[in-house]
């Protein structure tokens, strides 16, 4: 049986795990991202940024190949991405080692990260691609952002930049831009488990925590569905992105003090 005082110990933590996962689950299910972002950015404020990474590991599989299921294109997407998708892994596994091995500063880029991140969505930046672009450079291109993701993913455990923005000017529709997200983001997050596997974080305890952790990711995300629907969605996105960048400053001040 536990001590008394050590589960005394684990409470807050605990508490902290079951908010951080609903408040990140509801956000995803407000906009459709967000999940690893806000769960990474909390948790980080409380433990090593590589064992806030392997927490968020198997909410953020599962959620993201519900997302990617749920539309029609998959095959469709997976053949125009599929550079990104293999930069993405190349990236992530190049820089191996980062999360686990870097002291504070995983923790200072993850802080910068959030802020980058942040000032794009306030800013409401939509990149657009050249109209004379073949798919050839567009392929090419796919391939050196999926590189740049992965490194990203490795020194922060977030997997949005540049994916995302990359993604969103491909001009796709809705739909397809949100099956679009869920594939990147689902081949992130396997590759991100491969590397914390490989070094040693992504274990069986937290396997294990991080199993527990879907059950409020999944209530979190259930209920920002039902929220989606009923509120204004540019005015949450506004709200999410500053309390994003107050979080990231929050994190690059904790870390390089």
């Amino acid at each position: 049986m536990m001590p008394a005082h050590t589960l005394t110990d684990l409470l807050p933590l605990l508490s902290l795990g079951l908010v951080t996962f609903l408040l990140a689950g509801f956000v995803k299910g407000v906009i459709g991202l967000g999940l690893p972002t806000v769960a990474v950015g909390l948790l980080g404020l409380a433990m090593p940024t590589a064992e806030a990474a392997a927490l968020l590991i198997v909410p953020s599989l599962v959620t993201n190949i519900w997302q990617l299921l749920a539309g029609p294109r998959f095959a469709a997407l997976a053949k125009r991405l599929w550079p990104m998708l293999v930069g993405i892994c190349v990236g992530t596994w190049a820089g191996g080692g980062w999360l686990s091995n870097g002291g504070n500063l995983p923790g200072v880029a993850l802080g910068v990260a959030l802020l980058v991140y942040a000032a794009l969505g306030l800013a409401a930046v939509r990149p657009q691609l050249p109209r004379t672009w073949r798919s050839a450079h567009v392929s090419a291109l796919g391939g050196g952002i999926g590189v740049i993701t992965g490194l990203v993913t490795a020194a922060t455990g977030v997997f949005v930049i540049p994916a995302v923005p990359f993604l969103q000017a491909l001009d796709l529709d809705k739909d397809d831009l949100v099956q679009a997200l869920g594939l990147s983001f689902t081949v992130s997050t396997m590759a991100l488990a491969a590397g914390l596997a490989r070094d040693g974080v992504f274990h069986g305890h937290a396997i294990g925590v991080s199993l527990l952790a879907l059950a409020p990711a999944l209530g979190g995300m259930f209920f920002g569905q039902w929220v989606r629907a009923r509120v204004s969605a540019p005015v949450f996105r506004r709200c999410f992105f500053v309390g994003l960048a107050m979080l990231g400053a929050e994190l690059v001040i904790q870390h390089v003090r």
